[in-house]
C-alpha cells in the first residue's frame, strides 16, 4: 500500500513509551453536548480580493476598524498589513495593530477567492468553525464579514509533506485528529462526501472551455465511465459501515502548522469540513504525503499506517489497541483512499474552468483520476477479502 518507516516508528514508540498521557491538543469536554460558542462580531463590510494590494490596505483598516469598536478611533499608521499567503480559495492577510495602551495585537484576515461557493460551503463552514474554534482547534475566530473572516495570528511553522510521515509529528497529527473527530457540530450529521461528490460531477458534466485546446481534452473525460466508478465505490464503501465523524476533510501539510518550542500541532482551514466517513479523512490526509511533485509512492506502508492508527485509535495506550480494530480502520482507510482520488479529481475539473490562478487543472484531473484507476484493484479486493472473511465469522 505504499513505502514509509513504520518499523522504526514502532521501535522508537517501545522505546519512549507511547503510553503517555495525551497533553498536545485541544481538550473536548462534551463531545454529545458540543461547545457552549461565544457571540463573534460581525460586519457587512467586503473588501475586493482583486484589487491592487496598496488600494486594498486602507479598505482592510476600515474592516477591522468596524468589526473591533475598541480600534475604530486609531490612526491608520496604527495598522500594519503584509500578505501571508494566497492560496486557490483565499488570500491571507497578516494585521498588526499598534493599540493606544502601546501593546501590539496580531490577528489574520481571510478573503474568499472568487467561485470558491463552486467548491466550498461557506455556509457550512460558517457554522462549524465558531464551534471548532471554542473546542480549541485552529485559530480563534475572531470576526465575520461579507467575503472573510477574521482569525488570531498563530506563531507556529507550516509543515512539510516530509514532515507528515516522521514518526513523532505523525503521532502527534493522529491523536489531535482523535480529538477533532470528537467535536459535535450543530445540524444534521448525515455524512457528506457521496453528496458533494455527485455535486462536483454534475457541476463538471456542464463545463465549456473558451480554449479549444483545453475543451479537446475536457472532451476525451467519459463521464459516464466516472459515474459508474463512483456508484460502484459508494456501493463498497457503504459495506464497511464506518463511523461518521465531522472530517476536516483536507489535511495536507499546508494546514498543519507546529510550534516546535512549545510541541503544539494546530489544524487550520476548515473550508471543507463536513460530517463525513473516519476513514476518508485519514485516507486524504495519507494522500496528501505525495506533497506538492504528487509522488504517489510516498503513500505510507502498512506498518507506518499502523503507527497512526494506534495513536488515532488509543491516544494513551496505543500498544494495545487489538489487532482486528488496526485491521477494520486499516481496510475502511484504504477503501476510501479511492474516494480522495475522486473527490479531488472533480475538484480540479471545476477548478479547472473558474480558477484565476495560473496552473493546469486538467493536468490534475487526469493525474488523480488514473491514480484512483491504479490503486482500484488493490484497493477493492482488499474491501472484498474483508468483508467475505467477516460473513463467514
Amino acid at each position: 500500500m505504499g513505502t514509509g518507516n513504520g518499523r522504526y516508528c514502532d521501535a522508537l514508540a517501545a522505546m519512549e513509551g507511547e503510553g503517555q498521557p495525551v497533553r498536545d491538543g485541544a481538550e473536548v469536554e462534551d463531545r454529545e453536548r458540543g461547545t457552549a460558542v461565544p457571540p463573534i462580531p460581525s460586519s457587512d463590510l467586503t473588501v475586493d480580493i482583486s484589487l491592487p494590494f496598496d488600494q486594498m490596505k486602507p479598505r482592510i483598516t476600515d474592516l477591522c476598524k468596524d468589526l473591533f469598536k475598541k480600534w475604530s478611533s486609531l490612526d491608520e499608521s496604527s495598522f500594519s498589513i503584509e500578505t501571508i499567503s494566497g492560496g486557490i480559495t483565499n488570500l491571507l492577510l497578516k494585521v498588526s495593530v499598534r493599540e493606544e495602551s502601546g501593546d501590539d495585537a496580531i490577528l489574520t484576515v481571510r478573503l474568499y477567492g472568487p467561485n470558491t461557493d463552486l467548491v466550498i460551503d461557506r455556509k457550512r463552514e460558517l457554522q462549524a468553525l465558531p464551534h471548532l474554534s471554542a473546542a480549541g482547534f485552529g485559530a480563534e475566530l475572531l470576526g465575520i464579514f461579507g467575503n472573510g473572516m477574521v482569525q488570531s495570528f498563530i506563531n507556529a511553522r507550516t509543515l512539510s509533506p516530509s514532515d507528515m510521515g516522521d514518526c513523532k509529528i505523525a503521532k502527534k497529527i493522529a491523536r489531535h485528529l482523535h480529538k477533532f473527530h470528537q467535536v459535535a457540530i450543530p445540524g444534521s450529521r448525515e455524512p457528506q462526501l457521496w453528496n458533494d461528490i455527485f455535486k462536483f460531477l454534475n457541476e463538471a458534466m456542464t463545463i465549456k472551455f473558451d480554449d479549444s485546446g483545453k475543451q479537446a481534452r475536457y472532451e476525451s473525460i467519459s463521464f459516464q465511465e466516472i459515474q459508474a466508478e463512483i456508484n460502484e465505490l459508494k456501493d463498497l464503501t457503504d459495506l464497511l459501515n464506518a463511523p461518521v465523524v465531522f472530517s476536516h476533510n483536507d489535511l495536507l501539510s499546508g494546514n498543519l502548522m507546529l510550534n516546535d518550542k512549545e510541541g503544539k500541532l494546530y489544524f487550520i482551514d476548515f473550508e471543507y469540513g463536513s460530517y463525513s466517513y473516519r476513514g476518508y479523512d485519514i485516507a486524504n490526509h495519507f494522500n496528501e504525503y505525495a506533497g506538492l511533485d504528487c509522488d504517489y509512492s510516498l503513500y505510507p506502508e502498512k506498518d507506518a499506517q499502523y503507527h497512526f492508527f494506534k495513536n488515532y485509535l488509543e491516544p494513551e495506550k496505543p500498544l494495545e489497541v487489538p489487532d482486528k480494530d488496526l485491521e477494520v480502520i486499516f481496510v475502511e482507510t484504504n477503501t476510501y483512499r479511492l474516494a480522495s482520488h475522486i473527490y479531488w479529481a472533480l475538484w480540479a475539473l471545476i477548478q479547472a474552468k473558474v480558477s484565476p490562478i495560473d496552473f493546469d487543472y486538467l493536468w490534475y484531473f487526469f493525474l488523480r483520476y488514473n491514480e484512483y484507476k491504479k490503486q482500484k484493484e488493490a484497493c477493492f479486493s482488499l474491501a472484498q477479502n474483508y468483508l467475505l472473511r467477516s460473513s463467514s465469522r
